[in-house]
């Protein structure tokens, strides 16, 4: 139910008549402009001006007919052939329709004019003669046809790049997402196989494991909903993750964090795979302890852990970690991760991001 606003003049229609007058204004301009081109003296005078007042109606007539004309016939081909798809028979059909339209009218607006002036009747009509004035919009016609026709395949474009980009754009986040969905599972899945192994080891160990996870897994869900998270929280996380696995391997398992700056943004959990590789994937032990290390090399985070790859997995791999890294930092921004393996270190580069604003 519409309504009516009090102490206010109601007008459903104010779009419509919004539209028609600046339709009309524009046609006057453009008539102003041929009348101030073909005859500037007749603007001079009084007399000028009332001689020239029929060829402006006239004039009149035939540009507010070939824009309007113009118009319709762009609006009824916008949505039966597209200047993406068919832009040859899009060409072809806007032309033909609208230059037709265009000799018809200006035929019957010649007639009426000259009817209307009386210099001859219906009886000795000119038919040759009016068959070339009739021509001579067509030059009027040719300009509107292509100021309609650069308008209508301009929107199109536009319109086809935005449902291009809006398309892309759920493309990419559903990609982004499916990879995070990733992360919690995984989590879980490593965290549960090695806290079987501790409750065999000793009872005590997998109980502190278990609090100390618990803590740990509520920061797991609240940043597998966020596309890129600080690196102060990222950090502080890295370091409660490394102090629950040295649970397990106590002094073997070596670690140090030196961020002074710690600004910025990467994408969550990507610490926590590049630890749990370090050490699924290294031997861990009192005569070969692990060193990890992070810190921050000017727009970068870099982790690095000591190379003392294990002849055999004991436990299971997943086949997530540093491809779910690259994946996402492929998603969301230019710069890549750089991996880098010597004899003796393993050391991963994560570039540090900035929110555009």
């Amino acid at each position: 139910m519409t309504v009516k606003p009090e102490n206010s003049t109601y007008r459903p229609d104010r779009g419509i008549w919004h539209r028609t007058s600046s339709f009309i204004l524009i046609n006057l301009g453009i008539v102003m402009v041929l009348m101030l081109f073909f005859c500037p003296r007749c603007f001079l005078s009084w007399n000028g001006l009332k001689a020239l007042f029929p060829d402006f109606l006239f004039s009149l007539a035939i540009t507010v007919a070939m824009s309007y004309g113009g118009n319709k016939v762009e609006t009824y081909y916008d949505d039966k052939i597209s200047w993406i798809h068919h832009p040859v028979k899009r060409l072809f059909f806007t032309s033909f329709t609208y230059l037709t339209y265009a000799f018809l009218v200006s035929f019957v607006l010649v007639t009426s004019y000259v009817l209307i002036k009386g210099d001859v009747t219906i009886d000795n009509l000119p038919w040759r003669d009016l068959f070339d004035y009739a021509l001579m919009p067509m030059g009027i016609a040719l300009v509107f046809m292509a100021l309609f026709t650069t308008r209508s395949w301009l929107l199109e474009w536009r319109k086809s790049a935005l449902e291009a980009e809006i398309l892309r754009n759920e493309k990419l986040a559903s990609q982004y997402q499916s990879l995070k969905d990733q992360l919690n599972p995984h989590f879980l899945f490593n965290s549960l196989n090695v806290l079987s192994n501790l409750v065999y080891e000793s009872p005590d160990k997998s109980a502190a494991f278990i609090q100390k996870l618990s803590r740990i897994y509520r920061y797991v869900l609240e940043a597998q909903k966020e596309e890129l998270i600080g690196v102060e929280k990222e950090v502080n996380f890295a370091k409660n993750y490394l102090e629950l696995q040295k649970i397990r391997f106590e002094d073997s398992l070596q670690f140090s964090i030196g961020i002074e700056d710690q600004e910025g943004w990467i994408p969550p959990l990507s610490l926590q795979l590049l630890l749990e590789n370090a050490i699924k994937h290294n031997i861990i032990s009192n005569e070969n302890p692990l060193f990890i290390h992070i810190y921050r090399n000017q727009d970068e985070l870099w982790i690095s852990n000591t190379f003392q790859p294990k002849s055999s997995q004991s436990e299971p791999s997943t086949g997530i970690g540093l491809q779910n890294i690259k994946m996402r930092y492929q998603l969301i921004s230019t710069r890549k991760m750089e991996v880098i393996q010597t004899e003796d270190e393993f050391l991963v580069k994560l570039p540090i991001l900035e929110l555009s604003t």
